[in-house]
């Protein structure tokens, strides 16, 4: 499914969340603490991401376990984030490297599964109206993030930045790169949280654009061709 089918939020409709666990006692547990918060209505849940999608491709957060049947789910994770997707990891395993590598995979917050119900249903609902929410033990991997300075960014984050920069509006990005808006701004977004963890923030475009320049990720002489090329979209605000 792609994002573009992901409905838009609104006040007077509750949060869609899918819940992907192969254990029963966690999904009760889990959908006993969602249960407790009005904003939030559990639609579907099951062992299998593809089979709960489907029973409920409407909705607006996946709380997916990153360890099914046995084994990390990171590319099924990278999978359900590249269509769209607001996936919210929910996992036991919360060492910093997994954890990071989680969010690098596309994960819109990482939840440790002891970390509780507040955690969990303030998780969710932020991530529906695509917020950032911080539990503590990510802020802790964070922190303690020993990776260089300089982020990695994926291709497809690089092209998303590079259409942007180039004044391209995150509508027109997503119409050339054949995905949704909202996962334009999921790659810019992304490309933010890596140069606030390397501790080098960048709030606002043009500062993004310096720092991408500073570390080769984009050439200046990139910024200035889609100009000429596709001017119908030149310029956006």
């Amino acid at each position: 499914m792609d994002a573009d089918a992901v409905a838009p939020l609104t006040p007077h409709r509750p949060v869609g969340v899918a819940i992907v666990d192969d254990h029963p006692v966690v999904i009760d547990g889990v959908r006993a603490w969602l249960a407790t918060e009005p904003r939030l209505t559990v639609l579907a849940t099951g062992d299998d991401p593809d089979e709960v999608l489907r029973a409920a491709p409407e909705a607006d957060v996946v709380l997916l376990d990153l360890r099914l049947h046995g084994r990390l789910v990171l590319d099924k994770l990278a999978e359900l984030c590249a269509s769209g997707r607001r996936v919210v990891v929910y996992s036991e395993h919360s060492d910093p490297r997994t954890m990071l590598a989680a969010l690098d995979a596309g994960a819109v917050a990482f939840l440790a599964k002891h970390e509780g119900r507040e955690h969990c249903v303030a998780t969710v609902l932020d991530a529906a109206s695509d917020r950032p929410y911080v539990a503590p033990s990510l802020a802790g991997a964070m922190v303690g993030d020993p990776r260089p300075d300089r982020p990695v960014l994926s291709d497809k984050e690089r092209e998303a930045l590079l259409l942007w920069f180039q004044s391209m509006s995150k509508a027109s990005v997503a119409r050339r790169m054949r995905i949704s808006e909202h996962t334009v701004k999921q790659y810019v977004d992304r490309a933010r949280i890596k140069y606030t963890r390397a501790g080098r923030p960048a709030a606002t475009k043009a500062a993004l654009l310096a720092r991408a320049i500073e570390d080769g990720l984009v050439r200046p002489e990139e910024i200035g061709i889609y100009r000429s090329h596709a001017s119908t979209d030149w310029p956006t605000p």
